[in-house]
């Protein structure tokens, strides 16, 4: 019997985004928790799942106050390891007037990237019924090892494996090499997540679902869900191809953290229901689940410590369905 819902490998970071203007008028910056796998896990706890986590930190205040702030979440970060001569990695997020992010990265090298296959263990992805990656654990050599071992372990002890490429360009010598690893990642996974922009820029077509076609040519993955922003999000599963609209919400300061409470929220409709004969019904309640959640994290600073409880989810769809 598996005892962790989902285990996740990679980034958990320092998000530094504006709030508000000092006395002098220059930028306030706050200091939020991130890292999309992390925050995928965070989305998951507030259903009350068992998710773990690993990766690395530097040794050093951010490193420490990241892992404080994960542990209070419930995520257990007992493979989360610190490195005593890298600093852990900083994000700086510039927001336009949309709410769409930019990011400044602090990571040449970020501890991030320091993981090994050595620190990779088998007994949580051997316990997990999901396991959940990105590419940021693949854009430098070590990582990549290490990445590569925790899916070939996910695949040995039969876990379901959860994708989202969620490519920030600038972290990558060059987008050949960001191409070459999402083709890595999708030949391992079973649920693929991917934006609008990734999926056209990966395969080079405008249209959705000609995209989704092009990368069910190489590649045998049962659920591949498209976000497409505040043109809501859609599922692609055998032949069937569900589309819910995003819910509008006048409240949008910043979109940090918004396709990764949308995986959360995925990832916990497919440990109840599984992958195996989902009905169109369920992809559209799962859609609708994830859409709201998503909707609601644009209206808070941060994403780790910032998930929508399930109840606030649930009321804000109902109140949307109801206007």
């Amino acid at each position: 019997m598996k005892t962790i819902d989902v285990t996740a490998l990679g980034e958990i970071l320092i998000d530094f985004t504006q709030n508000g203007v000092s006395e002098q008028g220059n930028p306030l910056l706050e200091m939020n928790p991130g890292g999309a796998p992390c925050n995928v896990l965070a989305m998951l706890r507030k259903f009350d799942r068992n998710v773990a986590f690993i990766g690395k930190v530097g040794d050093d205040n951010f490193g420490h106050f990241l892992k404080q702030k994960a542990e209070k979440l419930g995520i257990d970060m007992s493979n989360l390891f610190f490195d005593e001569e890298v600093h852990t990695t900083l994000a700086f997020v510039h927001t336009g007037e949309n709410g769409d992010r930019d990011f400044t990265f602090y990571r040449n090298p970020g501890a991030d990237m320091q993981l090994t296959e050595f620190e990779v263990k088998e007994e949580p992805i051997k316990q997990s019924k999901i396991f959940h990656f990105g590419t940021l654990s693949m854009t430098h050599e070590n990582v990549r090892k290490a990445t590569v071992k925790a899916l070939e372990l996910a695949k040995k002890n039969d876990c379901l494996i959860s994708f989202d490429p969620n490519i920030r360009e600038p972290l990558w010598g060059n987008l050949e090499e960001a191409r070459k690893q999402v083709e890595v990642g999708l030949g391992y996974c079973d649920i693929l997540k991917i934006s609008d922009n990734e999926i056209q820029w990966f395969t080079g077509e405008e249209d959705y679902s000609k995209a989704v076609k092009k990368i069910r040519e190489n590649h045998q993955i049962k659920l591949v869900l498209v976000s497409m922003g505040s043109e809501g999000s859609r599922a692609y599963y055998g032949d069937e191809m569900v589309e819910v609209a995003a819910f509008k919400n006048e409240n949008t300061i910043e979109t940090t953290g918004a396709g990764d409470t949308f995986c959360g929220c995925v990832l916990h409709s497919i440990l109840d229901l599984g992958l195996d004969a989902l009905t169109r019904e369920q992809l559209v309640e799962m859609l609708t689940m994830a859409n709201g959640a998503a909707s609601l994290i644009t209206t808070k600073k941060g994403a780790l410590c910032s998930m929508p409880e399930i109840k606030e989810v649930t009321d804000f769809i109902s109140s949307d369905r109801l206007s």
